[in-house]
């Protein structure tokens, strides 16, 4: 069972996704009762909804469309988010955050090679921006080049030290090459800065709960979910884990063991 199959159904943060961490405010969502992360799907598919109703009244409209495209990246409308950015992208081609959300919406649709080098064309040498190294990292992870991906991360946290969503996303690139250990200190890490949002310390959550640690993954979780959504998100790790045996042996290993 690939990893990301078992973040993406459980419901938890995983940076291969390129969903927003902290810093990534696209197009400044309109301000809801609660973080959009903690929102049901039903909760984000009626902002979405709101915010299309307004992009559909003029497709030229930058912001509109930007945040609309991350709305549906958040409710798995990868195709119609990857559609609305290549417009917007059309009608902005020189500017780095349309760019930047643009290799965003190619890479949750799958088109990571387009994804790296959309992200490239917004970056500047001599203007370094840390949300697109990190960008760049997580799509370089999910090309299965990790050493590149790790690099790109720590040029980010050089630009901007102690950043708790690059951490995270460090941290998970630890975690796809099933590296728990490590993985599980920048989460750590992460979680200890100032700033750390739910999906960093979902994360956490998902590192510690693939070492076999259920209740303690499961305490973690619920500082931000409510307790039927931990618990289903542990329930679901539990099952996945007995039917991988390559990660029920690595739990069974590490369970019990604390960094």
């Amino acid at each position: 069972m690939r990893l990301a199959k078992i973040a993406g159904i459980a419901g938890l943060a995983l940076l291969a996704s390129c969903s927003a961490n902290r810093g990534d405010t696209t197009g400044s969502i309109p301000k809801t009762s609660r973080p959009l992360e903690q929102m049901t799907q039903p909760e984000l598919a009626a902002v979405s909804r709101s915010v299309g109703d307004r992009y559909a009244k003029n497709p030229k409209d930058r912001n509109a469309g930007l945040q609309y495209a991350t709305l549906l990246r958040m409710t798995g409308k990868n195709a119609q988010a990857l559609a609305v950015m290549r417009q917007i992208a059309i009608l902005y081609p020189r500017d780095r955050e349309v760019l930047a959300a643009y290799g965003k919406a190619q890479a949750s649709a799958g088109e990571l090679e387009q994804a790296l080098g959309t992200i490239n064309r917004a970056q500047t040498p001599d203007r370094p921006d840390w949300k697109l190294k990190s960008a760049e990292g997580a799509i370089l992870d999910q090309l299965g080049r990790a050493e590149e991906a790790r690099a790109a991360y720590r040029d980010a946290l050089d630009i901007k030290p102690n950043e708790p969503s690059v951490l995270s996303n460090l941290g998970m690139s630890y975690l796809l090459t099933r590296d728990l250990k490590t993985a599980e200190s920048y989460m750590r890490s992460a979680i200890s800065q100032p700033g750390a949002d739910s999906r960093v310390r979902q994360n956490l959550a998902l590192v510690v709960g693939l070492q076999g640690r259920f209740q303690e993954a499961e305490n973690i979780a619920r500082q931000e979910l409510t307790a039927e959504q931990a618990e289903a998100n542990m329930t679901y790790l539990r099952a996945m884990l007995s039917q991988d045996n390559s990660w029920k042996k690595l739990a069974a290993k590490d369970d019990g063991n604390t960094n």
